[in-house]
């Protein structure tokens, strides 16, 4: 291979159950040193993809291969190169935060000596030195989404899986867990991450695989795929009803677009490929023509709005930024 190091590569991979189609032709490219977002609706075969290239389901069809290795003929040497942490902890409330992450590495076989000596590396890696002797019971929900993270790197992984990691969490655990999925990023660690929080993706992912119905839709950077359905948005928040129509006209004939004007909301929109500029030469021109407003900004497009119109196929996946074209 030239160019380009693939931690996890798959094509045209098929599963179906009881005559149900999982999976129908998926296809995946992850480089080396990533954080990977595989997103869909439910039922749209996230899970079932990790499921695959952890070795956990076969495939029906297609290949896969992840720290180079094939998940169907070298399964065990897969296992021995990647760590999964699945939607549910799996930590022991009976055991201290150290003592689970010590049972975990004479469970990998480590010798006693060598299992105390990555707990204690991993309790200060996650930030979690304070609290060895403590159950994880008595733990908040991001602490011990941590702990279970440290017992999923026991080995020290080239891939790690992650399943839906922060479901259930408040805000203040999930960016505890963005913290920790970042810092094994940088250390060097290639990260697939399926999710249902879209904010998530965006602040977390290099690039994000969307799927839908067992099918690749498009993969893409998280900004590209917000770019998919237009420009930035220029709203302006009129301050009297009756000067709706004069600031449509003003904003128009400034961007040069046919603006949205909202009767209801008072508001005037319009897509606007340099925001900055016509922000501020809309401002300008409102000041000068005593229009009244309330407010005025620019309304980037959010990854949730990407995610629904694609996967409702109001979009169409374009360009070289599409999944095939990124195998070139």
């Amino acid at each position: 291979m030239t160019g380009r190091t693939w931690a996890i590569e798959a094509h045209g991979l098929t599963k179906r159950y009881r005559g149900k189609v999982a999976l129908d032709g998926v296809d995946l490219q992850v480089s080396a040193g990533t954080v990977h977002g595989l997103l869909g609706p439910n039922g749209a075969g996230k899970t079932t993809t990790v499921r695959i290239l952890t070795t956990l389901t076969r495939v029906d069809g297609g290949t896969a291969s992840v720290a180079g290795y094939d998940v169907q003929r070298q399964s065990r040497q897969v296992r021995r190169n990647i760590g999964l942490t699945g939607q549910q902890t799996t930590v022991d409330d009976l055991l201290s935060a150290r003592q689970n992450l010590i049972m975990f590495g004479r469970l990998f076989r480590l010798d006693r000596a060598a299992a105390r000596r990555r707990a204690d590396e991993l309790l200060e890696f996650f930030g979690l030195e304070e609290a060895p002797g403590r159950s994880p019971k008595w733990f908040s929900g991001g602490m011990r989404r941590r702990l279970d993270l440290a017992a999923s790197l026991i080995l020290a992984p080239k891939v790690l899986f992650l399943d839906e990691p922060t479901t259930g969490l408040d805000p203040a655990g999930r960016r505890e867990v963005w913290q920790a999925i970042r810092t094994m990023a940088t250390s060097g660690t290639t990260v697939l991450l399926t999710t249902h929080y879209l904010d998530e993706a965006d602040k977390l992912c290099d690039r994000v695989s969307v799927i839908d119905r067992g099918r690749n839709f498009v993969e893409d950077t998280p900004a590209g795929l917000k770019r998919r359905i237009g420009d930035e948005q220029l709203e302006v928040s009129i301050a009297h009803p009756d000067q709706l129509e004069r600031a449509g006209a003003l904003v128009g004939r400034i961007t040069g677009t046919d603006p949205v004007v909202d009767r209801e909301e008072n508001t005037v929109t319009a897509p606007v490929a340099d925001g900055v500029e016509a922000l501020t030469s809309v401002a300008a021109a409102v000041r000068a023509e005593s229009v009244g407003i309330t407010d005025i900004g620019l309304r980037r497009p959010t990854l949730d709005e990407a995610f629904l119109q694609l996967t409702d196929g109001s979009v169409q996946p374009v360009g070289d930024t599409a999944l095939e074209g990124s195998k070139r």
